[in-house]
């Protein structure tokens, strides 16, 4: 599998980069890690709902042909974009977004954050005071033609959080967001290191038996 280094990248060109690898893959084809930093963007699933929408702004809305609803990319954000060929992992939709979210759990842990999944809620949240899931700290949506995936996995890490309150985030009135700074305290930890760190356990745990 190849992970591609972290690198900024505007969200549209990127999105048309995945559908024309997707659509070009054959069984030779590798697998593809994309580890991007997006300018400040908001995203509508494929069945995203226009009032989940508030008030943009001057932040654009782009629709894609993911699952899910609505939700912001911007800097300090690493989205991990997973091209992969689900059979020859013999993964179905469910078992990648299980190993997906166990990767991402992994990684939070790694910056002394405790990330927990939510019941029917894709996606990872932060243990609160109780031990149940709390803030959101990443995002899930994906997309599957011809038996490959691509679309991904989006962990905050040190952001501005102010454009999720312009936005119902994931369809949710209400929900709170975080980052790894603000959910471990301390210096805000560098993106791009954990980055690195992402992609290379997003990778080990796509490719474990």
């Amino acid at each position: 599998m190849i992970v591609r280094p972290f690198t900024p990248a505007d969200y549209l060109p990127t999105l048309e980069a995945m559908r024309a690898f997707t659509g070009a893959r054959n069984d030779a084809t590798p697998d593809e890690i994309w580890l991007i930093e997006h300018p400040p963007v908001f995203t509508q699933g494929l069945a995203g709902r226009s009032e989940h929408v508030l008030a943009p702004g001057e932040i654009p809305v782009i629709r894609t042909e993911r699952g899910g609803q609505v939700t912001y990319h911007g800097p300090g954000q690493v989205v991990a974009y997973t091209l992969l060929d689900l059979r020859r992992h013999r993964l179905g939709v469910r078992d990648l977004v299980c190993r997906l979210e166990a990767a991402t759990i992994e990684t939070c842990a790694a910056s002394g954050v405790r990330a927990l999944r939510k019941p029917g809620a894709p996606g990872l949240y932060v243990a609160d005071a109780t031990g149940g899931p709390g803030p959101k700290i990443a995002s899930l949506g994906l997309k599957v033609s011809r038996g490959c995936a691509y679309h991904g996995i989006a962990l905050n890490v040190a952001m501005d959080l102010e454009p999720f309150e312009r936005i119902h985030p994931c369809g949710y009135a209400g929900l709170q967001v975080t980052d790894l700074a603000r959910a471990a305290g301390g210096p805000p930890p560098d993106p791009a290191a954990v980055a690195r760190r992402f992609g290379d356990t997003l990778a080990a745990h796509i490719e474990r038996p």
